[in-house]
């Protein structure tokens, strides 16, 4: 029987008992895991496991790796709200407002600060127009209302804080429902808990996924990371995988490995001329003049941005 037909097969008939849903007007249900069989029951899933539990296993994996190696549009932090440019890679050039948790380039921050100098009015949010908050309670009520309204920038801005008073249990609740939410750093930072045993009991498995979920998202550290762990375990293929999917997104820890590679003869030099193309890319995406007078501004004190 062809690859073909035996794939039709089994999405009619139960693979366990072989009950054919057209006839018997059955509905059945796949294994969620690989997508290749499906059953009419729960029993017979179980039956059926111990003969299918291999092919599973392969298939699930192989699925995994279609999603966690494809390259990202961008990384986990996007574009500035305002100027809608990506945000820089140096996480010094980006700031979090506490009113409206938008991550925003200090280009833009830098802007504002002049437009309200010189009209002299009072400093708020350059994007929710919001007052400034004048102290750290004030910025924590913020946060508050934001994580009321499940908000996950504002549960990992919050985690962050907890962790930082070594409130782990309260940094592992926030960053948790972060995740949930689909938030790319809450994840990142989930792995660092369980690789440090910041949690009740140490878990790579966890520290794994959420280093994955975290690079899937176009988290340039977490898919550094998952290149290392490749590389430590001598994948040199797939850790070279994950360093060109993190040098394409700017990150340049990962860009000095595939020179290392390139020299080691793990990457090709078609391969390599093409990574040296897209960082570059990456990296001036995120430049701008508005950004650079900030950052000139910044280095001669005459900017109230930190």
């Amino acid at each position: 029987m062809s690859a073909d037909n035996e794939a039709l097969k089994n999405n009619i008939s139960c693979a366990s008992c072989g009950i054919n849903s057209e006839d018997d007007d059955i509905k059945l249900k796949k294994c969620t895991a690989c997508n290749l069989v499906r059953y009419c029951s729960i029993t017979c899933q179980k039956n059926h496991r111990p003969q299918h539990k291999r092919a599973c296993k392969k298939r699930a994996a192989e699925l995994r790796d279609k999603i966690l190696f494809q390259q990202p549009k961008s990384t986990h932090q996007g574009d500035c709200p305002i100027c809608l440019l990506p945000l820089p890679h140096d996480l010094s050039k980006i700031t979090l407002k506490s009113c409206c948790c938008k991550l925003i380039c200090k280009g833009c921050v830098h802007a504002n600060y002049l437009r309200e100098e010189e009209e002299g009015i009072e400093s708020t949010c350059p994007f929710c127009r919001r007052p400034v908050p004048k102290t750290a309670t004030e910025s924590k009520l913020n946060r508050t209302k934001r994580i009321e309204k499940n908000d996950p920038a504002a549960m990992r801005e919050e985690g962050a804080r907890c962790c930082a008073e070594k409130d782990y249990a309260g940094a592992l609740e926030l960053w948790t429902k972060a995740s949930e939410l689909g938030d790319a750093d809450a994840h990142y930072q989930l792995s660092v808990m369980h690789c440090f045993d910041r949690t009740t009991v140490r878990d790579v498995k966890k520290e794994l996924y959420h280093m994955e979920e975290a690079a899937i998202r176009g988290h340039q550290i977490a898919r550094h990371n998952l290149g290392c762990h490749e590389g430590r375990n001598g994948r040199i293929e797939r850790a070279m995988k994950h360093f060109i999917i993190a040098a394409n997104l700017g990150d340049d820890l990962s860009m000095k490995k595939i020179k290392d590679g390139y020299v080691e003869g793990d990457v090709s030099k078609e391969d390599f001329a093409a990574v040296l193309r897209a960082h570059q890319a990456s990296v001036d995406a995120t430049k701008s003049s508005q950004r650079e007078e900030a950052e000139l501004a910044k280095q001669r004190g005459l900017s109230r941005i930190a």
